[in-house]
């Protein structure tokens, strides 16, 4: 089994990506009304990010296309991905998704998680911006300007106020929240919000220690336990991570809690939520070999992460695709466990 990214892993997952994007049915819409007014269809109320069966799904597939155009700049679909995006990412239809976010009920739509993937997309298209690949790209950076500022003020605003983490391993968990917006506010220099995810961290997770992991759930897709330690590896040094790290699971030595180490079984995967432990598997396997890079070489712990990644990995990359409840969001995490 290939445990890197691929130029055949980046086209498939570009063309699983592509034929949902603009998918907009079978769709699972978190929707709150207010009056009759807001009953609409998903195209209606998201111009931009309607499909794939989902918002934070279609954001983050969005991510996905252009991060693999950017690191294979010759993907065969390469000019459909651009096709799509200049269609979608346009000052008109951004100024849709604008409108439904700034109505007062939705204030909290899509918190943590979709707040974060779209921080995470942005970021991408940053990047694109800065390595002048694609000179479209700029205009999409000024057309995704206005949900970017919407979300670091969302996150500026609600982080203060969470006197607690989520410790769950669905869209609701914090830890994975912070670390993608953590690294979209150290890429496009945002020290203010660099700052505020290194405070809030510490006060959620400095004492953590002795973790249980009792997982997974049976809808879990993150991991509870590995989502905060990646959190952590990213806003603490390497002189205080390791030892952070060494109380947080300290027989981590050993592959204890055993449970880390036991790839999720998947029973049903037309079944939308137990599909989710594939992600769990992908998502695992992304914290294992990340958090295997932010030891000391010649930690004894290093070569434990790695062997179980591959096992999660395994067990988890041949599922990508098959049925539309995982094909239209499990590329995300394969391509993060296959770069980590």
């Amino acid at each position: 089994m290939t445990t890197h990214l691929t130029a055949a892993h980046a086209s498939k997952f570009a063309s699983l990506a592509l034929a949902h994007l603009t998918r907009e049915y079978p769709n699972k819409l978190t929707h709150s009304l207010e009056g009759p007014q807001d009953v609409q269809g998903p195209r209606a109320l998201h111009p931009v990010f309607y499909g794939s069966y989902d918002w934070h799904s279609c954001v983050h597939g969005y991510w996905l296309v252009l991060h693999l155009l950017e690191r294979f700049p010759d993907l065969p679909e390469g000019p459909q991905i651009v096709a799509v995006v200049e269609e979608h990412f346009t000052p008109e239809k951004m100024a849709g998704e604008m409108a439904y976010l700034t109505l007062a009920h939705n204030r909290g739509f899509e918190r943590p998680y979709g707040w974060a993937w779209l921080l995470a997309l942005a970021a991408q298209v940053d990047a694109l911006v800065e390595s002048m690949k694609l000179p479209q790209a700029a205009r999409w950076q000024a057309a995704l300007a206005p949900l970017t500022d919407w979300f670091v003020e969302r996150f500026e605003e609600f982080l203060p106020k969470a006197t607690y983490p989520l410790r769950v391993g669905t869209h609701f968990n914090t830890a994975f929240a912070l670390t993608l917006a953590y690294d979209f506010a150290k890429a496009t220099s945002r020290p203010a919000l660099v700052t505020l995810i290194e405070d809030t961290a510490t006060r959620w997770h400095a004492n953590d220690a002795g973790c249980q992991a009792w997982e997974p759930g049976g809808d879990e897709f993150l991991s509870p336990a590995l989502s905060v330690a990646l959190l952590m590896s990213r806003v603490l040094g390497a002189q205080d991570f390791e030892p952070w790290f060494t109380r947080f699971l300290p027989n981590l030595a050993v592959q204890e809690p055993v449970t880390l180490f036991t790839p999720a079984t998947v029973t049903d995967r037309s079944d939308g939520k137990i599909a989710h432990l594939d992600g769990l598997n992908l998502s695992r396997a992304w914290c294992q070999r990340s958090l295997a890079r932010a030891l000391p070489a010649g930690d004894a712990r290093v070569a434990v992460l790695n062997d179980a990644a591959h096992s999660h990995l395994a067990s988890a990359l041949d599922h990508v695709a098959g049925d539309y409840m995982g094909e239209h969001w499990l590329a995300t995490f394969a391509t993060l466990a296959l770069e980590a």
